[in-house]
């Protein structure tokens, strides 16, 4: 047994962790002092976090046929999105937009990293938009520190009470709009402001305001580095082909302070690469990781490093890119590829659960039917000799217009039929109403017959529901 086994060296490399007492990252009492960036990465969030804020402020004031567009009564166990109306029975469809979603989530995480988390997720928005407000009433990043390091006067009092009144304006507002989804938002905001709301409904304002405080203002990176169960599980879906903010060592090593009338040739003669360690790309970082330091579960791909380090380089006389978006196997020379297997793989499954999705909401009826027998009594003899068999019959209307509906008997010859034929039911309610089936004993050969309910609406043979049933006798 000559042949040996090898070895490969799996020791975890180490990771850049803050140090209160530097320049580079520095604790305050809501988290991390963030530095304000500018440039393209950080516009674009701007833009789109407004358009997120727009929709998430907007879309519950909508009305369509009268009505809120969304709401989605958890009270009434009853969804409307705009002229859908979802019930219990539909939770499938539910299902089906949670598969959805998790596996587009999957793909863009696959090709792009973590931009969900740096663009998208109501956490970073929110405690973006905390951060701004700190800024514009506390001033830059430098003056901040230096703010709470200062015993408290005037200055820092008026400062630091506006800060959190206006902290706590954009909770409530926040709470509202959230629960106004769940409850019609326009009696919400008249009966919370004249104090005749119902407890559930203040109490849940009540809630998700200290929740989006509590969140945004003071725990902010906490939540995504030790809260947020998909910082734990990224590392699935990442290869070396997914695009991840990323330092360039090979162009920055040695890191090293120089004076800017130096080439970059000259520096290079020295041992200098590109990186000047201004250490920006910390301070701009909202979970104050290094990323020089390699790829970090923390890093949420904001792209703040990037335009920050972009910045320096435009100073520097540098070519962009010291950090950028790339891959690990475009880093390390080799050509990336787009389309590989698990981006494939994780595209068709969206495109076939997307398809599925579209299926179900096309070929769904709004109608549903439900027969229950009498139990009291199997079957009970008419005075005319004929043999009678009671139900509760219920209607659903499950779409949101008044619909009328022809009721039937199917599997049953020469019976009779004691009830409505025509029952008219109003959206999203449910009809309920006893009915009776009556037939001669002589036209029927076995003691239990099934039969069906058939409910037709009006005008539109394609809402059809049946409900199967049993004729009972002896």
């Amino acid at each position: 047994m000559s042949e040996q086994i090898p070895v490969k060296d799996v020791s975890p490399v180490k990771v850049h962790q803050p140090d209160s007492n530097t320049k580079a990252v520095k604790k305050g009492p809501g988290g991390i002092y963030v530095r304000e960036v500018s440039g393209p990465l950080e516009t674009f969030r701007r833009y789109w976090g407004f358009i997120f804020l727009a929709l998430f402020a907007g879309l519950p004031w909508l009305q369509f046929n009268g009505q809120q567009a969304i709401l989605l009564d958890i009270g009434e166990q009853r969804f409307n999105i705009f002229g859908l109306t979802l019930w219990p029975q539909d939770l499938t469809l539910l299902a089906w937009l949670f598969i959805v979603a998790a596996f587009a989530l999957f793909f863009v995480t696959t090709f792009a990293g973590r931009v969900w988390c740096g663009f998208m997720c109501p956490q970073t928005t929110w405690t973006y938009m905390y951060v701004w407000v700190e800024q514009k009433l506390e001033g830059s990043r430098n003056k901040r520190i230096k703010l709470d390091q200062r015993p408290m006067d005037a200055d820092k009092f008026w400062r630091k009470t506006a800060k959190h009144l206006i902290w706590i304006v954009i909770a409530l507002l926040t709470a509202l709009l959230f629960v106004g989804y769940f409850t019609p938002i326009r009696e919400l905001f008249i009966d919370l402001f004249t104090f005749e709301a119902g407890f559930w409904a203040g109490f849940s304002v009540i809630f998700f305001a200290f929740c989006t405080y509590g969140n945004a203002g003071w725990m902010r990176e906490i939540m995504c580095t030790h809260i947020c169960p998909y910082a734990r599980f990224q590392s699935v879906m990442f290869d070396k082909d997914t695009l991840t903010v990323t330092y360039d060592p090979h162009r920055g090593e040695q890191r090293g302070p120089r004076p800017r009338k130096a080439t970059r040739e000259e520096n290079a003669a020295k041992g200098l690469g590109d990186c000047i360690d201004c250490h920006l790309c910390v301070q701009v970082c909202p979970t104050g990781i290094d990323i020089r330091n390699g790829l970090q579960y923390e890093c949420i791909n904001c792209g703040a490093c990037v335009d920050a380090c972009n910045g320096v380089m435009d100073k520097m006389g540098y070519p962009k890119g010291l950090i950028r978006y790339t891959s690990e196997a475009e880093l390390e020379g080799n050509k990336a590829h787009i389309l590989r297997p698990k981006l494939v793989g994780y595209m068709v499954v969206l495109m076939v659960m997307t398809g599925l999705l579209i299926f179900e909401l096309m070929s769904r009826v709004p109608l549903d039917v439900d027969v229950i027998r009498d139990r009291n009594q199997l079957y009970r003899e008419t005075a005319d000799g004929l043999v009678e068999n009671v139900y509760t019959l219920k209607i659903l209307n499950k779409s949101q217009d008044t619909m009328q509906y022809r009721i039937s008997v199917q599997g049953l010859e020469e019976h009779r039929y004691i009830g409505d034929h025509q029952v008219t039911v109003s959206g999203g309610e449910v009809w309920v109403e006893p009915i009776s089936v009556a037939v001669d004993p002589y036209n029927l050969s076995e003691t239990i017959t099934d039969i069906q309910i058939r409910v037709e609406a009006v005008g539109d043979p394609d809402i059809v529901a049946h409900s199967p049933t049993r004729f009972i006798y002896r």
